[in-house]
C-alpha cells in the first residue's frame, strides 16, 4: 500500500513535468527561424507552356496541383501584368502554370522538419544585363522590383513575429542575354555583379546561389549552341570561382513538346517539376540530407557470375528514349506482364552514367529501374528478354545524356566543348570492360546498342548530318577501344513527320552506312505503340524497346 500510495502521488508530477516538456518543445519548435528561399529569372523559372492540369499525367508529382499549406508564398510573377500575392499565401501554382517551387518545397518538407517559405519574382523575355541589371536597370527594372518585393516579404515576417534566414537564392536565366551582343559576352562579369549586389543589399555576405544551366535539349540548344556555350561559360565561371555558387544540371530534365517538328523552347509541365527537384537536391545535399538513402541497397558486392565462361557486356546509349524521359516506375507497376520488372534482376549486373553524369552507379548494381525521378529506360526489359531466351552472362554499362545531340557523341564534337561527350563515353566503357576484367572475368563486349538522338530528327541540319556523324562516331570507336569488329546496333524510331524536314530521308540515308558495314545493324523500331507526343516514348513504348533491340540481337 505504501509503494501504490507514493505512486499515486507522483501522477500529477509526471502530468505537469510531460506537459512543461511537450510546451517547451512546440515552442522551441514554433522559434525556428523560417527558411527563406528566393526563386528569380526569366520564363523557365516562371513556368512558361506548363500546365496545371497535366501534372497527373507524371506520377511522381502527382498531387503538386493543391496547395502546400505549411509553406509560405509571396510573388510577383510577369511583366506588364503581373500577378501579385501582396503578402503572404500557401504555396501553390498561380494562373494555373507550374513553377519549379512546387517540387522543390514538397521534396525540402519531406525532408527536414524546419517550416520554410518562398519569394518569387520572375518574368520571361527578361535580360541579366538590362532588366536585371542592380545598377543601371532598364526595361521591366526587375532587380529593384525584385529587392522590393523580397523585402516587403521579410518585413511581414518579421512583424508577424516570425524569426526568418534565408537559405538560398534559385536562379534560372540567361537565354535573353545570348541574343544581346553586348550582354552574351558579358554574362559571367554581370552574374558575378549580381551576386556581390544581393548579397550586399540583402545584408547577407553568405548567401548561396544555385544557378540553373540552361537546357540544352530546347530547340534553342540546337540553333543556338554557340551563344549558349556563352551563357554557360558565363554561369560555370561564375560558379568555379564563388564557393557560395552552385551550377546546377537542367540538360537532362524533361521539355514541353511542340506542335510542328516537336522541338521546343521551354521545360513545360514535367521540366519545371524536375527542375525544382534538381534544386532540392542541390540544397539538401549541401545541408547533409541525403534524399535517396537507399540508392546504394542494390550494389552488388559479389557479382552473379561464374569464371567458367565469359560475361557478354552490353553497352546501351544514346538521348532522351534511351534514358527514359517519360516512362515511370509508377506506370509500369501496373502493367501485368512487366510489372515483376520493377523488382531487381539479380542476375544482370548493371553499371550506368545517366543524365551526361548526373547520376552514376555505386559500381555494379543489380538491374532495375534506376532513373533519378522514378524513371527508366529500355534497359530494364532489354535484360529480361535476353535473360529468358540466352544462357549467356549478362552485364549491361548504360551511358546516356537527353539533353545531348548527336554532334555531342563525335570525336571532333563542336565549338561547345562542354557538352563533349565522346571522350567520357570511350572512358565509360573502358572502365566498365576494366572493371569486370579485374575481378577475374573473361569480358566480352557483346555490342553497343545505341537509340538514334530524336531531336536530331526534328532539326534539318542536325538531320541531314546524322548519318555520316553517327558513322563518324562507330569508326573512330572501334579504333579507341582496339576493337576493329565492334558491332553496332542502331535502334531508329519512325523519324519526326514535318514538310520541314521530311525532304531529308534520314532512314535511308543510315540504311545506306549500315549496308557497307556489316557489324553496323540498323534496327527499324516503327511498330511501338503510339506516341501521345512526338519525339518521346512512354512507358509501354520503352518497354517494347527494350524488347525489340534483345529480340534483333538474338536473332543474330
Amino acid at each position: 500500500m505504501h509503494s501504490q500510495k507514493n505512486l499515486l502521488t507522483c501522477i500529477p508530477f509526471t502530468i505537469c513535468w510531460l506537459i512543461i516538456m511537450l510546451a517547451d518543445s512546440y515552442l522551441a519548435s514554433a522559434a525556428e527561424p523560417i527558411r527563406v528561399f528566393i526563386f528569380a529569372g526569366q520564363s523557365n523559372m516562371v513556368g512558361s507552356d506548363s500546365k496545371v492540369k497535366d501534372i497527373d499525367r507524371f506520377p511522381p508529382f502527382r498531387g503538386l496541383e493543391q496547395p502546400q499549406k505549411n509553406v509560405l508564398f509571396s510573388y510577383s510573377i510577369g511583366r506588364e501584368n503581373k500577378l501579385e500575392s501582396n503578402g503572404w499565401v500557401d504555396l501553390q501554382p498561380v494562373n494555373n502554370v507550374v513553377g519549379p517551387e512546387l517540387s522543390f518545397a514538397r521534396t525540402v518538407t519531406q525532408s527536414i522538419d524546419t517550416p520554410i517559405a518562398i519569394i518569387k519574382v520572375a518574368a520571361g523575355g527578361t535580360h541579366l544585363g538590362g532588366d536585371w541589371n542592380p545598377d543601371e536597370p532598364i526595361g521591366f527594372k526587375m532587380y529593384p522590383l525584385a529587392l522590393k518585393v523580397i523585402q516587403q516579404s521579410l518585413k511581414q515576417l518579421k512583424d508577424q513575429g516570425h524569426a526568418y534566414q534565408i537559405e538560398g537564392f534559385m536562379w534560372h536565366q540567361g537565354e535573353n542575354d545570348m541574343f544581346n551582343e553586348e550582354y552574351m559576352p558579358n554574362y559571367g562579369k554581370n552574374l558575378k555583379n549580381f551576386l556581390s549586389r544581393w548579397r550586399t543589399d540583402l545584408k547577407t555576405p553568405e548567401l548561396r546561389f544555385y544557378i540553373g544551366e540552361l537546357c540544352t535539349k530546347t530547340i534553342w540548344g540546337m540553333d543556338l549552341r554557340p551563344r549558349m556555350y556563352a551563357i554557360c561559360l558565363g554561369q560555370k565561371e561564375v560558379a568555379a570561382n564563388d564557393k557560395l555558387a552552385q551550377y546546377i544540371p537542367t540538360s537532362h530534365v524533361g521539355v514541353e513538346i511542340g506542335g510542328g517538328v516537336g522541338l521546343h523552347y521551354h521545360y513545360g509541365t514535367l521540366g519545371q517539376l524536375e527542375h525544382g527537384e534538381n534544386y532540392a537536391t542541390a540544397y539538401l545535399q549541401n545541408i547533409g540530407v541525403n534524399t535517396k538513402p537507399g540508392a546504394t541497397k542494390h550494389r552488388l558486392n559479389k557479382l552473379p557470375y561464374t569464371k567458367r565462361k565469359p560475361v557478354k557486356l552490353f553497352i546501351l546509349a544514346g538521348h532522351r528514349n534511351m534514358e527514359g524521359e517519360r516512362a515511370f516506375t509508377q506506370e509500369l507497376e501496373k502493367l501485368e506482364q512487366h510489372k515483376h520488372l520493377v523488382n531487381p534482376q539479380g542476375k544482370v549486373a548493371y553499371s550506368y552514367n545517366i543524365g551526361g553524369g548526373y547520376k552514376i552507379s555505386q559500381g555494379w548494381e543489380a538491374m532495375r529501374p534506376a532513373g533519378y525521378y522514378d524513371n527508366f529506360g529500355p534497359e530494364i526489359s532489354f535484360a529480361a528478354e535476353l535473360s529468358k531466351n540466352s544462357n549467356e552472362q549478362i552485364a549491361i554499362a548504360k551511358f546516356t545524356h537527353s539533353g545531348s545531340q548527336i554532334i555531342d557523341w563525335t570525336p571532333e564534337g563542336s565549338m561547345a566543348k562542354t557538352r563533349h561527350l565522346y571522350p567520357a563515353f570511350i572512358d565509360f566503357i573502358k572502365k566498365s570492360h576494366q572493371s569486370l576484367t579485374e575481378k577475374g572475368y573473361e569480358v566480352e563486349i557483346a555490342g553497343i546498342f545505341y537509340h538514334l538522338g530524336e531531336n536530331d530528327m526534328s532539326f534539318y541540319p542536325y538531320r541531314k548530318d546524322a548519318a555520316s556523324r553517327l558513322q563518324a562516331i562507330v569508326n573512330q570507336s572501334r579504333l579507341d577501344l582496339d576493337a576493329p569488329d565492334l558491332n553496332w546496333y542502331v535502334s531508329q524510331q519512325p523519324p519526326t513527320d514535318d514538310e520541314r524536314v521530311n525532304k531529308v530521308d534520314v532512314v535511308s540515308m543510315v540504311e545506306a552506312i549500315a549496308e557497307k558495314d556489316t557489324r553496323l545493324h540498323h534496327i527499324k523500331v516503327f511498330d511501338l505503340p503510339v506516341q501521345e507526343k512526338k519525339l518521346v516514348i512512354s512507358t509501354a513504348g520503352i518497354l517494347q524497346l527494350g524488347e525489340s533491340i534483345a529480340d534483333f540481337y538474338l536473332a543474330q
